[in-house]
């Protein structure tokens, strides 16, 4: 059965869904708008939103986008309607980097539970997902949990990997190797404090932050520097903000990497659908997520993560995964920032 046009509210619905996902600083770098039939959605890249040092190719915003992609197709589930994508649909509009057709009704699948086409209701886990940038503990990820985000994963055409311990080893010297090299580069630090913002409340005189990285998600140090945490804020003495005591990681953390037999653009969207999907998958199991891109940010490096048995594919992201304490929340863009309702159709003539 074709389903009506998408109410505002609808739209409003599926665009904070969509604006919900992660992405690199937390930069938020996508748009939507309705279907000129208003039974799907737009989504198209905001490149005033890019972080072009550490994301020189864009793969990262694409990400992102693909992020924000899963999002809407788990929203349009919640709201009765089968989802089908078209990635880059027009070569003369390279910003608009994909559309969500939601003209059809949604059928539960069989043996789900009535938790529709993704094996299990992802939608309230939209609003729950957090990077957690603090020490996990030493429990150890059940094995039936890590072969099914394995299957989420590869649902959407990506390999997420879950690394032994010499590819750990290796990860783990690569991505330390990438963060003392941002550390020693001023235009990169100076990129990511631009995406720096005071704690709400930190200054009453301020506006409420809606992009950004407060300084409460930053998370600590290793203190025996053995997990390689994102230096947010900088190395002293050159260090922003308010100083957070290290403290001791897990020793040996627990990686995975999410890699695609292409490295164009619609292999970095279907990354980002992989990685949403994965990682609502995961919070479902109370399981902690945070993405290294670090090392994915130089290109020598970069090629250095992937295991030469796995073939000539391309790593996109290194996830830590664990269990221990949620993320703190990070500001989201207002609905009316993302959503673009000009272009709604009007009502049909009677």
């Amino acid at each position: 059965m074709t389903q009506a046009a998408l109410t505002p509210a609808d739209l409003r619905l599926l665009a904070a869904a969509g604006g919900a996902a992660p992405s690199l600083h937390n930069s938020q770098p996508w748009r939507f708008r309705p279907t000129p039939d208003g039974r799907g959605v737009e989504v198209y890249a905001d490149q005033g939103r890019a972080v072009p040092l550490a994301d020189a190719s864009g793969a990262a915003l694409h990400i992102a986008v693909g992020a924000a992609l899963f999002n809407l197709r788990v929203a349009g589930a919640r709201l009765g309607r089968a989802g089908t994508v078209r990635l880059l649909p027009d070569p003369a509009d390279p910003q608009l980097l994909a559309v969500l057709e939601l003209s059809a009704t949604a059928a539960v699948t069989a043996g789900t539970g009535g938790s529709g086409p993704f094996g299990r209701d992802l939608y309230p886990a939209i609003a729950e997902r957090r990077s957690s940038r603090r020490p996990f503990t030493d429990q150890d990820v059940p094995e039936e949990v890590s072969v099914e985000l394995v299957a989420a994963a590869g649902e959407e055409g990506v390999a997420l990997a879950v690394l032994g311990e010499a590819a750990v080893r290796r990860v783990l010297a690569v991505t330390t190797e990438a963060e003392d090299r941002i550390a020693h580069d001023p235009a990169r630090q100076a990129e990511t404090r631009s995406w720096l913002r005071p704690d709400a409340g930190a200054d009453p005189s301020a506006p409420a932050a809606v992009d950004g990285l407060p300084y409460a998600v930053l998370g600590p140090a290793d203190h025996d520097a053995r997990v390689p945490t994102r230096e947010y804020a900088g190395r002293p003495p050159h260090h922003v903000g308010p100083a957070q005591p290290s403290e001791r990681f897990e020793a040996l953390p627990r990686l995975c990497t999410l890699s695609t037999p292409g490295d164009g653009p619609a292999d970095w969207l279907r990354a980002g659908q992989a990685l949403e999907r994965a990682w609502l998958l995961a919070t479902v199991h109370g399981l902690r997520l945070t993405v290294w891109h670090q090392p994915v940010e130089w290109p020598d490096l970069r090629w250095r993560l992937r295991d030469p048995s796995d073939g000539p594919r391309h790593v996109q992201l290194v996830l830590r995964t664990g269990y221990g304490p949620a993320g703190a929340a990070t500001p989201r863009r207002p609905v009316e920032d993302v959503l673009d309702l000009s272009a709604r159709p009007g009502p049909s003539p009677a």
